[in-house]
């Protein structure tokens, strides 16, 4: 049971949304930026640093959702995405994805355990500024987002299954059109 009274039936952050219109607009729109928005990291790339991080933050609502979010960028391929999120360094990715997610585990800690090391070596598999600064702002935009839903308490669907039709309506319609879909 949330720990305040939200819209029923309404699950992770579509209900705190619904309850906050006010708040529910920017932070609908910097998702829609920063997983779908123009860059050269895939949409499913960004997906994944989201789920990577919802997933150490231990955030089920947000780490199941993501998850089905870059399965449906990927056509399919749910083992890939646990091995991204459980030990990145061994999942079958590039080396550049692989630093990056790396950064994003380190801001998940905190902010200040990402060192200038990470960042060369990030830089060493191609990454660029832009793609840096943009897996920084994801991972603390979800450490925002998985406080904000499990903060609440708000009702969580268990099982990856639950969230197959909402990764694809996130994936391929968005954020602002996913939550007006889950009323």
């Amino acid at each position: 049971m949330a720990h305040i009274q939200l819209p029923a039936g309404l699950p992770g952050i579509v209900g705190p949304l619904t309850f906050s219109p006010d708040t529910a607009q920017p932070l609908m729109q910097l998702a829609e930026v920063l997983l779908r928005g123009p860059n050269s990291l895939t949409s499913a790339e960004r997906e994944m640093i989201a789920a990577h991080v919802s997933y150490r933050n231990e955030c089920d609502f947000c780490q199941l959702s993501h998850s089905a979010a870059a399965f449906a960028h990927l056509g399919g391929n749910y083992d890939l995405i646990e091995c991204i999120k459980i030990n990145p360094e061994a999942a079958d990715v590039s080396d550049k994805l692989k630093a990056l997610l790396n950064i994003a585990g380190k801001v998940q800690k905190g902010g200040k355990q990402v060192t200038s090391e990470d960042v060369a070596r990030a830089r060493a598999n191609g990454a660029t500024d832009k793609e840096i600064h943009d897996t920084v702002l994801i991972a603390a935009a979800f450490c925002m987002y998985n406080r904000y839903v499990d903060g609440l308490a708000t009702p969580q669907p268990l099982g990856r299954e639950a969230y197959r039709e909402m990764g694809e309506r996130m994936a391929h319609q968005g954020y602002g059109r996913a939550r007006q879909a889950e009323r």
